[in-house]
Parts: C-alpha cells; structure tokens; sequence
C-alpha cells in the first residue's frame, strides 16, 4: 500500500512515525516538503518516507491520500490536483465537510473523514472515522483504537470532545500551581499529577464494563474529601461552563463549514 500526505504538519508527523515503527504493509510514504522541517525529519527516519515537491505526484502515485492542509488554504491547494477516481481519500481536515471535499477532489473517489490524536505516534491513538471505512480503519488500527461512526453529527460531536486537549493539560497545571503555592516544587508536582492521572486513564481504559458515573462514584467515599470536590466543581459552574465551552465550539465548527 502506497500512502500520500498533502501538507506536513504535527498530525501527519505523528500517523507516519506511527506507521514506521508498526507492521502496517506500506511500501511507500510520499509527504509534500511545504513543511521543509517536518518533511525532512520525516525522511530520515524511514527509507520508505519519499519528500516530493509536486502535490500531483503525491496523487499520482499513492493508493491512500491523506489531506492534512489548514482549512483556509484547502481549496486553493486540493482544486488544482486530478485525483481519479481510484484512490481512498481521507480527510483530516476538521471543518470541512464531505460534500465540498468532493467538489475539490473526487466526486467518486471513496473518500473518509478522520480524527486521529497525536499519540497515534506511540499506537496509544484512537481515531473516529467518518463514515466507516474498512481500509482507513485498518490503517489507523495499526495506530491504536477506532472508533468508526455512522453519521456526520455524531462525528461532528466527537470532534467537539478532541478540543478538550488543552484543557486537560490547562487544568493539570492548575493544579500543579497551586501545589507550588503550598510549598511544593513544579517537578514534584507534575511526577505527581501525571502520574495520577495515567492511574486514573488506565482505570478508565480498563475497566469498560462501568460508565464513567460509576467510576466517579467509586472513587468517591459518601461526604469525603473527592465527593466534596465534584459537588464544589458542579456548584462552582465546572459543568456549566465545559458543556458552554462545547456548545460554542459546536457553533463555531457549524460556521466555519458553511464558510
């Protein structure tokens, strides 16, 4: 299998390093050299990655084709290129919907949306596919976990919960502040935090067979200490302003698709 990527970012990075150090049956990467850094880090790792200066020759030669370029420059970088009608085309472009993928690229060509993390990097990644695709779910299962979905408002959904990124890591160095107010030291406090929380992931990951209320109350004694905290958070607005946060989100996703 031949695999194309049009545009080099943090996202292709990570597929490719994921890629390269599994047994997925790639017999050749073809990455665009628009991000000179990326693309060239990305050849030196693995004999198969191949950097190419045409766009075209990437479409040209790849049974896969990944489309990994900022919204707003899409249009202008994916209109211009003949894509056939053979190639899987596969999205990672989050705002912009199927629809007028097809109008810039294949109006036959099987074509996905998808959401990889960047852990895919590490094969700790879990991708939404959008709509099911067994070759792009193949791929990306080499990578971590899959997540096929059936309909594009739930995928849309599952692109508003992946924001929640950097408030995660916002969140721990709240946390990680305040400790450091109380005395301790940021390195301590950070061993401390995330060596939590990857506790906490893991319970989560592991443990399938409860939802995520039964976990919260199983880590949480009646009128103790976590208790206390949850109802604070809920008090306080926490829930409130993540559901608003989402809200906003899903708004802003809904605009900048109709854009």
């Amino acid at each position: 299998m031949k695999l194309g990527f049009i545009g080099t970012g943090v996202i292709t990075e990570a597929i490719i390093t994921g890629l390269t150090r599994s047994d997925y049956p790639a017999s050749g990467i073809f990455v665009s050299r628009r991000n000179r850094q990326v693309s060239e880090r990305l050849a030196k790792m693995n004999p198969k990655v191949h950097v190419l200066d045409d766009n075209q020759a990437i479409v040209d030669q790849s049974d896969i084709i990944f489309l990994a370029v900022l919204p707003q420059q899409a249009e202008q970088i994916l209109y211009p290129l003949q894509f056939g009608d053979l190639a899987h085309i596969v999205s990672l472009i989050a705002t912009i919907p199927i629809e007028r993928l097809r109008g810039w690229t294949s109006q036959n060509a099987p074509l996905s949306r998808a959401v990889p993390l960047p852990i895919v990097a590490n094969h700790n990644g879990i991708t939404t596919v959008f709509p099911p695709s067994q070759i792009v779910q193949d791929l990306f299962g080499h990578l971590g976990k899959v997540v096929p979905i059936e309909t594009i408002e739930a995928f849309d959904a599952f692109v508003v919960a992946s924001t929640t990124m950097g408030l995660y890591f916002d969140t721990l160095e709240t946390m990680a502040q305040w400790l450091c107010n109380k005395g301790a030291e940021y390195t301590s406090a950070r061993t401390y935090l995330s060596a939590l929380h990857h506790g906490l992931a893991q319970t989560a990951t592991t443990q399938t067979e409860l939802g995520f209320a039964e976990l919260q109350g199983g880590h949480s004694t009646p009128n103790g200490l976590n208790q206390h905290v949850v109802e604070q958070f809920r008090t306080n607005g926490g829930h409130d302003a993540l559901l608003a946060a989402f809200e906003s989100v899903e708004q802003r996703m809904q605009k900048l698709s109709k854009a």
